[in-house]
């Protein structure tokens, strides 16, 4: 124990563990989220793979049709990566904010406004990360449209 550190009962540890478990609840929300991020960057991975050969053979406006897929996949993948980041970096913090509740029962150090700063800090975090894959999620719809040549011959066939 540190010098001057107080002794602690097992209600006080009770007490700190209590305290402490919001913030453990908030890391198994933020590991769900960061589990869908991993897999929807395996998937977009998967499909630029897919794509790579298809624009290596292709020529004119199929070649221009993959590039362009392969860029908005390019975009999602950094956009995902991102969003992982700072969902990881939020975690990191709450992490820390589960440290710092029990030193500051260990400890006659004042630590209350790091404690809530650094709260703070995870929310920024994690907001950020929930944004960043909204936009993902936008890119992804919006590539993912059917093109208006074939809505237009499937309409023509049935007609």
């Amino acid at each position: 124990m540190f010098e001057g550190s107080p002794i602690l009962s097992v209600t006080t540890v009770a007490d700190i563990v209590r305290i402490a478990v919001a913030p453990v609840f908030l890391l198994s929300g933020i590991a769900s989220f960061v589990n869908v991020c991993t897999s929807r960057l395996s998937r977009i991975v998967d499909r630029s793979r897919d794509i790579e050969p298809r624009l290596l053979a292709s020529r004119g406006a199929e070649h221009e049709r993959w590039l362009g897929e392969l860029r908005v996949l390019d975009r999602r993948m950094s956009l995902v990566s991102w969003a992982i980041s700072l969902s990881v970096l939020s975690a990191v913090l709450i992490c820390a904010v589960v440290v710092l509740l029990f030193s500051a029962s260990l400890t006659p150090l004042h630590v209350g406004s790091t404690i809530a700063w650094l709260f703070i800090g995870s929310m920024i975090a994690i907001g950020t990360g929930f944004a960043i894959f909204l936009v993902e999620t936008r890119v992804g719809s919006r590539a993912v449209r059917v093109r208006s040549e074939l809505l237009q011959h499937t309409v023509d066939e049935g007609g």
